[in-house]
C-alpha cells in the first residue's frame, strides 16, 4: 500500500475540523440477528463522533472547501439543500469556527409538512449555529436562488464562496481521500484488511473521495459498494464516476477507473429521497437495541439496511471483513418521529 502517495493532499489549502481520526469499531453484538452461515465481520468507521456541530461527513469536505474559500479571501459561505439538510448545519457549524458569515437557501425537496420536519432537527441547528437560511419557493430549484443572492452579496461589496449540495466537488471529495488514507492505517493497526466498504451515496462526493482515494493507494474502487439514497442508482453511479475521475485529475493521478468499478445499489432509496422505509426502521432498530448506536434515517439507515440484506443473501463470503461508514445525521432523527415509533 502506497500511502505516502496521499502527501499530494499537502498542496491543497484546508482549515482544519476534525480534531482527531474518528474511531473504528467492531460491532459484536448485531449478530445474534443475523444467520449462522452469516459468519462476517462488521466494523463501522464513525464520522458522526466528530465535536463539531453534531459530526457527520460533510466536515470532511468542509476542511478542503473552506481552505479554498478562505485562499481566496471569502467572508461569506453560501451554501444549499433540502429542508433537514445534514450538510448545511454543519456548514452553518464550520463558518461559525472559521469566523465567516454563513447563508442557506433549503428547499421542500421531502413530501413531510408536520412541525417537527419544518422547524426541529437540523432546521433549529442551523439557526443555533447563526446562519441566515431563506426557504426557496415551492418548485425552484435552491441553487438558482443560491447564485442569484451570490450575486447580491457580491453587489454589497461581499466576497461570497458558493457549495453547492453536499458540497460535492472534486475540492470537496478530497476530505475523503484523506479519510481513505485514515480508514486504511486504521485497518492496519487493528490487523484487518477490508473486503468490502459499505457507504451511502447521497450526493455522491463521499463515495467519489473514497473510491478515488482507495485507487490512489493502489487499490480498487470496487472495494466499495454503496446505496444510492438520493437519486436513482444509475444518475447516482454516473454522478460518482465523474467526480471520481475529477478528483484524481485534481491530485494528479492518472489511474483508469471504469464503470463497472463503482458499485451502486438502489434497492434502498424508497419511493423518493428522504422517504422512509420499513427496512430503514429495523435496520435502525437493530442497530440501536444491539449497540446502542444511533442511525439517521435518510442515508445511513438505508445503507445499513442494504449491508444487512447483503449479509443474509451470502453475498460476502464468510470470514470477510465489512467496513461501514457512519455518515452522521442524527439530528433528522428528531424530525422522523412519527416514521420511527409504531402507529
Amino acid at each position: 500500500m502506497s500511502l505516502n502517495r496521499f502527501s499530494s493532499l499537502d498542496r491543497f489549502s484546508r482549515y482544519r475540523l476534525l480534531d482527531q481520526a474518528t474511531p473504528v469499531q467492531k460491532l459484536a453484538n448485531l449478530h445474534r440477528l443475523l444467520p449462522e452461515t452469516a459468519a462476517v465481520n462488521i466494523f463501522v468507521k464513525r464520522d458522526d463522533l466528530m465535536s463539531l456541530g453534531g459530526g457527520g461527513n460533510k466536515l470532511r469536505k468542509l476542511e478542503f472547501l473552506i481552505g479554498a474559500a478562505l485562499a481566496e479571501g471569502a467572508d461569506t459561505l453560501v451554501t444549499v439543500g433540502g429542508l433537514q439538510s445534514n450538510h448545511a448545519r454543519l456548514t452553518a457549524a464550520a463558518a461559525a469556527k472559521a469566523g465567516l458569515h454563513c447563508e442557506i437557501v433549503l428547499g421542500r425537496l421531502v413530501p413531510r409538512t408536520n412541525e417537527e420536519y419544518a422547524l426541529g432537527g437540523n432546521v433549529l441547528l442551523n439557526d443555533i449555529f447563526g446562519a441566515r437560511v431563506e426557504i426557496a419557493p415551492d418548485g425552484a430549484a435552491p441553487i438558482v436562488r443560491a447564485r442569484e443572492r451570490v450575486a447580491e452579496l457580491i453587489a454589497a461589496g461581499r466576497k461570497p464562496y458558493l457549495i453547492p449540495t453536499g458540497g460535492s466537488t472534486a475540492v470537496g471529495s478530497l476530505g475523503y481521500v484523506a479519510g481513505a488514507e485514515e480508514l486504511l492505517l486504521q485497518g492496519e493497526a487493528l490487523g484487518v484488511q477490508f473486503d468490502g466498504i459499505v457507504v451511502p451515496n447521497g450526493s455522491s462526493a463521499t463515495h467519489a473521495g473514497l473510491a478515488a482515494g482507495l485507487v490512489h493507494a493502489g487499490k480498487s474502487a470496487a472495494l466499495v459498494q454503496a446505496y444510492s439514497t438520493l437519486a436513482e442508482a444509475a444518475t447516482a453511479q454516473a454522478t460518482t464516476l465523474t467526480l471520481v475521475r475529477e478528483t484524481l485529475a485534481l491530485l494528479g493521478d492518472q489511474a483508469v477507473v471504469a464503470d463497472a468499478d463503482i458499485l451502486m445499489d438502489g434497492s434502498q432509496r424508497g419511493p423518493a429521497y428522504g422517504v422512509a422505509t420499513e427496512a430503514m426502521r429495523e435496520a435502525l432498530l437493530a442497530l440501536a437495541r444491539t449497540e446502542g448506536i444511533l442511525l439517521d434515517p435518510v442515508y445511513s439507515g438505508k445503507a445499513f439496511a442494504g449491508m444487512l440484506a447483503a449479509i443474509r443473501a451470502g453475498r460476502y463470503q464468510s470470514g470477510a471483513n465489512i467496513l461501514f461508514v457512519m455518515t452522521g445525521g442524527t439530528p433528522a432523527l428528531y424530525a422522523y418521529r412519527d416514521a420511527l415509533q409504531p402507529a
